[in-house]
């Protein structure tokens, strides 16, 4: 069905903006322009839409998170902003009460972090976690990701004592020759195993709930990484059908495998970059080379100004590295790869050195680009590399980044005024569910470098803010390129892909401390509206 759409504030791109936009039956823009050019170009059977003068942008593209991580996390024990230790247990306890899980059954929360704890400012331990429950195996994913903390009946249900060696590029605590509850990085499967595989029908479900999130906060496309080891050819059925029958949002998949026995048997199906379709298609290899700042698990340079005693974990060798972007490389797959810490971000570039030759043909990126001085933002120009970054960090590593790694190094980190001023090809994303999904206050911190509250006055390193343009461009037309996607997503233009979100209020114009209070009031994939708030 055809939509016209008038009476609006339309991006086109800096400095341009049209007045209406006509959408083909095809769900691909047929006209944009002045409501008079536009309506000349229509045959008047199209179905009205009056925009009320609101401002309209391309739809955002997320352009790295875990979509069905995301559905996973509005589930689980939502431990998301927690305030203290006691917290936890309080909201856990009320979890159980009001759930009735299954005796055995696992009790998974996400989103904890504890430097938000105001009664003790420490990681959780597996004598906290035994306080909510002795009977159940509980395991509680940091916000980050990168560590969890289990009770004392998970550690025994994994089999796992002070003994236990942990996977290579992981730790399992110990404190005073005890199990802390605490585990690493590549070690966390060694208790994560316990979390039985969903049924299809489940993570269908699941889905369902993160793109209708996805759908509220105007995503219309994600770059997302579900597809890893495990039931990996569940997962991706899961999409297939969910995005078949209800196709309101454009998944591209960051495939994850890391090590080449796994990567094999996914390339041996015949999945290649750019294998799939316009709502489902897979992408690139994700790679993860380090950890997280707030766990101190970032692979450095120097050890942490704040703990000498570590430089964080490398959990892929140089060689490990090489052989999957190798891999990746020799079968025409793009690669996506984590890097937070210096040192991180210093051996991607120079295992992309080793296959790229002053070009990128496949775009080969870095995700997230935290820790960085000015010579590591320069080699991002020498092969193209792409930044595929998450501004939103900012909200919490603002506060702690300085202590983790000098004021020195600080100032050139989160740089991503620099990455998009030398040209490197930066998109925006969210990391979903590390930080929620919605756009706005991804916008807000690459635009101000202030947390969410405010602070500090006049941003965090100033002269490293975006201007608003970039930031929306950043979040459009570049996450596009990453997906090799720019010719048809990204911009509202003629023969682009009507997939487009209506504003409460016009974001251009707006004092940029005043972005927050944006809402998105209509969000519209392939020609067909899939939100509109009430």
């Amino acid at each position: 069905m055809s939509t016209l759409i008038y009476n609006a504030n339309i991006y086109v791109e800096r400095g341009v903006f049209a007045q209406a936009l006509l959408i083909g039956d095809d769900g691909k823009i047929a006209a944009v322009g002045t409501e008079e050019e536009v309506r000349a170009a229509s045959n008047g059977q199209e179905t009205q839409f009056d925009a009320q003068g609101k401002t309209i942008v391309p739809g955002f593209n997320d352009s790295h998170q875990h979509l069905f991580n995301t559905g996973i996390a509005l589930a689980a024990v939502r431990l998301q902003g927690v305030t203290s230790i006691a917290e936890v247990i309080e909201r856990s306890r009320r979890y159980i009460e009001e759930n009735h899980p299954q005796p055995g059954e696992v009790i998974h929360g996400m989103g904890w972090n504890q430097d938000y704890f105001t009664d003790e400012h420490r990681l959780l331990t597996r004598h906290d976690l035994d306080k909510i429950s002795t009977e159940y195996p509980i395991i509680f994913d940091r916000a980050c990701g990168h560590i969890l903390t289990c009770n004392t009946k998970a550690l025994e249900m994994a089999g796992i004592t002070t003994e236990t060696v942990p996977n290579a590029g992981g730790a399992i605590d110990q404190e005073n020759g005890e199990l802390t509850g605490v585990v690493r990085e590549n070690a966390r499967s060694q208790v994560r195993c316990l979390m039985s595989e969903r049924s299809l029908e489940t993570k269908k479900r699941l889905l369902r709930t993160a793109i209708k999130h996805a759908n509220e906060t105007g995503v219309t496309s994600v770059q997302t990484c579900d597809v890893r080891l495990g039931d990996w050819e569940s997962t991706l059925q899961a999409y297939n059908e969910v995005l078949a029958e209800t196709p309101t949002l454009r998944a591209y998949h960051q495939f994850s495998f890391m090590e080449p026995k796994g990567f094999q048997a996914f390339l041996d199906k015949g999945y290649r970059t750019g294998t799939g379709n316009d709502f489902n298609r897979i992408g690139p290899l994700k790679l993860f080379v380090d950890g997280s700042l707030g766990a101190r698990t970032a692979y450095m340079r120097q050890p942490y100004a704040d703990d000498p005693s570590t430089r964080g974990i490398a959990t892929l060798t140089e060689e490990e590295l090489d052989t999957l972007v190798g891999m990746a490389v020799k079968n025409n797959c793009g690669v996506a790869i984590h890097a937070i810490g210096d040192a991180a971000v210093e051996n991607v570039l120079n295992a992309y050195d080793k296959v790229c030759d002053g070009t990128n043909p496949l775009r080969l990126g870095i995700v997230h680009v935290q820790i960085t001085d000015r010579p590591l933002l320069e080699r991002f120009t020498k092969n193209d590399i792409l930044a595929l970054v998450q501004p939103i960090f900012l909200h919490y590593d603002t506060g702690i980044v300085e202590d983790r790694v000098g004021k020195e190094l600080a100032a050139t980190s989160y740089a991503f005024k620099t990455l998009h001023d030398l040209g490197v090809h930066t998109s925006f994303g969210t990391d979903s569910p590390v930080e929620d999904m919605d756009p706005i206050p991804n916008l807000y911190c690459a635009v101000t470098r202030k947390n969410l509250r405010g602070e500090p006055a006049g941003g965090f390193h100033p002269e490293e803010c975006m201007d608003i343009y970039e930031a929306v461009d950043a979040y459009t037309i570049e996450s596009a390129y990453a997906s090799f996607d720019e010719k048809v997503k990204g911009r509202l233009m003629k023969g682009y892909l009507a997939d487009l979100v209506v504003l409460s209020d016009n974001i251009f114009e707006v004092p940029s401390d005043d972005i927050l209070k944006i809402k998105v009031d209509a969000t519209m994939v392939n020609g067909q509206f899939v939100y509109q708030r009430h």
